[in-house]
């Protein structure tokens, strides 16, 4: 039995469909407004994190950090990329607030702190990948250590040089290893 439905306002009341089938619906454009979640990292080893494979048709990436921290003082950050990480060309700031405020400038990637980290800094929080036109990327975030009263507040802008595919966390000098907590990623 065929059930058509039409007008601007179409009522269907006490109707049970056991198998519907859905025609002339676009569904390739509804999947760029679904909000999709990663698979949850354990950030307990190696000097990176990575998300790939990424689809082109995202606009928006959400990084969210649950009790992260890692073996040294080096600086977490966040790198994006298309194709391989873009690991120049960034322009951003990183202002710590707390028990003392400094602010730094940075173009390595989008920095979650400022230049007075600790190997006992543990983070929670998320940062905000935006696609502003083009391959142009802004992003924020705002990460709170949960071991001092401190919050870091962080912005940054590149332009990749295609459709981002991947998102990396990793620290600033490279070497330091993730030895805590977890990361995930939303993308739509």
């Amino acid at each position: 039995m065929a059930i058509t439905i039409s007008g601007d306002s179409p009522n269907l009341t006490s109707a049970n469909l056991s198998s519907p089938t859905i025609t002339g619906a676009v569904v390739s454009s509804m999947a760029s407004s679904v909000i999709t979640a990663g698979t949850a990292q354990a950030s307990t080893s190696g000097t990176s994190i990575d998300f790939t494979s990424i689809p082109s048709w995202v606009k928006r990436v959400t990084v969210m950090f649950n009790g992260v921290s890692t073996s040294g003082s080096s600086i977490v950050q966040i790198q994006i990329g298309s194709g391989s990480v873009t690991t120049s060309g960034y322009a951003g700031s990183s202002t710590g607030l707390g028990v003392a405020t400094t602010s730094n400038l940075y173009t390595s990637g989008l920095v979650l702190f400022t230049n007075n980290e600790s190997s006992s800094a543990v983070r929670v929080g998320q940062a905000v990948l935006t696609l502003i036109s083009g391959n142009i990327w802004s992003m924020t975030a705002n990460i709170g250590l949960t071991n001092i009263a401190t919050t870091c507040l962080s912005s940054s802008v590149v332009t990749l040089s295609g459709v981002l595919d991947r998102v990396r966390i990793t620290t600033v000098n490279g070497t330091d290893t993730f030895d805590a907590g977890s990361i995930n990623i939303l993308y739509e």
